[in-house]
């Protein structure tokens, strides 16, 4: 019998490690890795560069079919491209950090990438990570989960991530964006920061990250075996 093409939606807020847990878990299961933000931080650079207002939400979604996903030297959707530009190493910037989800809150933003990304996700096999995967773009996904953490541990992450003293002032300021990050992805109007109501939540503070990926990975092979030979 032969296994069904899952599709894999990993939600969560920023820094919970869904990005690092969705690839490593993709890699293991020999699925393609989307890690859905990159889109949306795209759009945003995009925007900023333009000069369009983040706050008008047509003149920005005019900017989706300008972005584009390419994959990595392992096959991970992880590389950002515009006109055949690698922006990759910028959308990870601050400024986009603390813009985006100005961005992401525009319904005419959302509803053109959530288009893209189903159009992505429609072969199966495939990890997609974000923050309403789950919940909007794949609410049929055949696993979910809600990856979490508390935003000390969020913070602590990040610095590290890059190479920043945990205890100084910047990784102050990574908190406090993280906190405004939180809060406005949580009381949008449209699509907020929630889990899915039949979504497997892991909290990980505390939990050692291979554990994490092998908790992902089990339960995606648990839902293969259980649906082997079903047709979608």
């Amino acid at each position: 019998m032969t296994q069904r093409a899952l599709r894999v939606a990993i939600d969560g807020p920023g820094s919970s490690g869904k990005s690092s847990v969705g690839m490593t878990a993709a890699a293991e299961l020999g699925y393609r890795y989307v890690d859905t933000g990159l889109l949306y931080r795209a759009v945003t650079w995009l925007a900023l560069r333009r000069g369009v207002r983040l706050d008008d939400g047509p003149a920005v979604a005019a900017l989706v079919p300008e972005v584009g996903l390419a994959a990595d030297d392992e096959g991970r959707l992880s590389r950002v491209r515009v006109a055949g530009r690698d922006i990759t190493r910028w959308v990870h910037g601050a400024t986009v950090d603390r813009s985006v989800s100005e961005a992401a809150r525009q319904p005419e933003v959302r509803d053109a990438l959530v288009g893209v990304q189903r159009h992505l996700a429609a072969a199966g096999e495939i990890v997609l990570v974000g923050r309403d995967i789950g919940t909007v773009v794949l609410p049929d996904a055949e696993v979910k989960v809600y990856l979490d953490a508390s935003v000390s541990e969020r913070a602590r992450r990040r610095a590290l991530e890059r190479g920043l003293d945990v205890d100084g002032p910047q990784a102050a300021e990574i908190r406090a964006d993280l906190e405004r990050r939180d809060a406005a992805d949580a009381g949008r109007a449209v699509a907020p920061l929630r889990p899915a109501s039949d979504a497997i939540t892991l909290h990980t503070d505390g939990m050692a990250f291979g554990a994490v990926v092998d908790r992902v990975v089990d339960l995606v092979r648990t839902r293969a075996g259980a649906t082997s030979g079903t047709p979608r």
